[in-house]
């Protein structure tokens, strides 16, 4: 089993859902922390609430690639590098194909899957130099497909496949790859506001509890693809 401990962590949308649940699980674990976000009044409550002098809180958009250098810069100054990367910043807007906008496709594709490569491209020398880990946050819409949901299914089908292919990309140089698959999980995802109804569903302590069994996982093991799902339905 790996020790994680002081090991150094980028989450992106880690103000929130699962990013925030990540978060905590990772810090629990004795990692040191890095989240991102677009709004500068989420960041600095989730890292209020996270309590914890080894985190750090990045205004930064995926979708803007020098953001995602300048990230990665920060947190090599402030930590001295960068061991884990978990690309989980994502959005969705579901409508049939020939109601989608332009707009709507551009920016889930800007942020689901071109924002992704981002993260990875901006910090995959720190891996490479660490021996690190890459996590995405994909989702069974990835390898689900269902109507009105064209151009999130063409995001995270390519998220899928994207981190599979980095995952034989990188495992020469002793990088891990993981892409994990949640269905219905408590999040703020699409506008939602996680209440007492949502306990049926994935809790993002769930995942995040997830994250850290796969970090600690021996070296030579790699499960690199998980699909996750609610024990039961509504």
């Amino acid at each position: 089993m790996q020790n994680i401990k002081d090991k150094v962590a980028y989450i992106t949308g880690g103000t929130k859902g699962i990013g925030f649940g990540i978060a905590k699980s990772l810090i629990e674990a004795g990692v040191k922390v890095a989240i991102s976000g677009r709004n500068t009044e989420d960041l600095e409550k989730a890292k209020h609430e996270l309590g914890n002098q080894n985190v750090i809180a990045i205004q930064a958009d995926v979708t803007d690639f020098e953001d995602e250098k300048k990230a990665v810069d920060a947190i090599v100054e402030k930590f001295g590098k960068l061991d884990i990367i978990i690309a989980n910043a994502g959005m969705g807007t579901f409508a049939p194909v020939d109601e989608m906008s332009l707009d709507d496709w551009n920016a889930m594709i800007n942020t689901n899957l071109t924002g992704a490569f981002h993260t990875l491209k901006a910090g995959v020398e720190q891996l490479k130099e660490n021996k690190g880990y890459f996590i995405s946050i994909a989702s069974l819409a990835g390898t689900n497909f269902f109507a009105q949901g064209a151009g999130y299914n063409a995001t995270k089908f390519g998220l899928v496949g994207f981190t599979q292919a980095a995952m034989l990309d990188l495992r020469n140089y002793d990088v891990k790859c993981t892409t994990i698959m949640p269905g219905s999980v408590t999040s703020n995802f699409n506008g939602h506001t996680p209440n007492e109804e949502d306990h049926w569903k994935i809790q993002p302590a769930d995942i995040g509890q997830m994250v850290v069994d796969l970090l600690k996982m021996n070296q030579n093991v790699l499960p690199s693809k998980i699909e996750v799902r609610p024990t039961k339905t509504k």
